[in-house]
């Protein structure tokens, strides 16, 4: 039945998703892991030249175009990070948490391509201090106690039913008619807060914003793994945002969220660890 539900939500969804990349010869999951490794390597190095770039490499960052030696300029310790390989795109998906040696922390979403001529385009969404919900160590804490290894083949949904289950959960803000493949348990980590208990009970069906339009989605999916990524505008601000999905059995077991609030404190909503305080079931501890 999960299945079904999937299926027809894929059919009902009109998708134009193919690039000239995905065209190439080799694509497979060695060259997109190298892809991602070398990105992890130039994060903790500080430098581009760990990647094989192309000759002309754009870098848009909070979707705006900027530098990419300007950022990959100092070392970064990559506390986690996850990633996510697209053999049909030819392009990755990578989320990391990383500190400085100065002690900043910061949480990164990106998505990598892959051309003809080298590695790129890059799209980054950089969040620290300040972005919505931001807690990266917590946001480290619950990540890495969660399962996003290989799905078993026979059990693979297929690239359609993931992007319709993104879909779904992605049109229920504007829409709260959508049928969503909610999966129990299924845990949410929204920048460092948690839906998560550990119990076979969990639920991301915990509410969401109304009447607020996800714009100009992006798309990476990787079938072995059951995820896909979601790169898109997030209501009237635009606001850059990554949701990230795991769906097993056709319905969700995991949502990541990663959103840049721009010059806005927490995105216009009161403090961060104001929220905790008066909420702190918000940071469950889970040992």
């Amino acid at each position: 039945m999960k299945r079904k539900l999937i299926a027809a939500l894929a059919a009902s969804a009109a998708f134009a998703y193919a690039t000239p990349a995905a065209a190439q010869a080799g694509c497979d999951r060695t060259l997109t892991q190298e892809i991602a490794d070398s990105w992890l390597a130039a994060l903790q190095q500080g430098t581009m030249m760990t990647m094989n770039l192309g000759e002309w490499v754009d870098y848009d960052e909070n979707f705006r175009r900027s530098s990419l030696g300007g950022f990959l300029d100092h070392p970064r310790e990559v506390i986690w990070h996850m990633a996510l390989l697209d053999t049909t795109s030819c392009q990755v998906y990578v989320e990391a948490v990383t500190k400085t040696e100065e002690g900043k922390w910061e949480v990164l979403a990106t998505q990598i391509g892959n051309g003809f001529f080298g590695v790129g385009p890059f799209d980054n969404i950089v969040t620290d201090e300040g972005d919505w919900l931001f807690d990266a160590e917590r946001t480290a804490y619950y990540a890495s106690r969660e399962d996003w290894s290989d799905i078993p083949e026979a059990d693979r949904a297929s690239r359609e039913e993931l992007i319709a289950a993104a879909d779904a959960y992605l049109d229920l803000f504007n829409d709260p008619t959508v049928e969503v493949p909610w999966g129990t348990p299924c845990a949410r980590l929204e920048g460092g807060i948690y839906t998560g208990r550990g119990e076979p009970t969990d639920s991301c069906n915990v509410g969401v914003p109304e009447g607020v339009e996800l714009t100009n989605r992006r798309y990476i999916v990787d079938e072995v793994k059951g995820a896909v990524n979601v790169f898109l505008e997030f209501g009237e601000s635009k606001r850059p945002d990554s949701h990230t999905f795991r769906v097993e059995n056709g319905t969700l077991r995991y949502i990541h969220t990663v959103t840049n609030c721009g010059d806005q404190d927490n995105c216009g909503f009161p403090p961060f660890s104001e929220m905790i305080a008066n909420n702190p079931g918000m940071q469950p501890d889970l040992d």
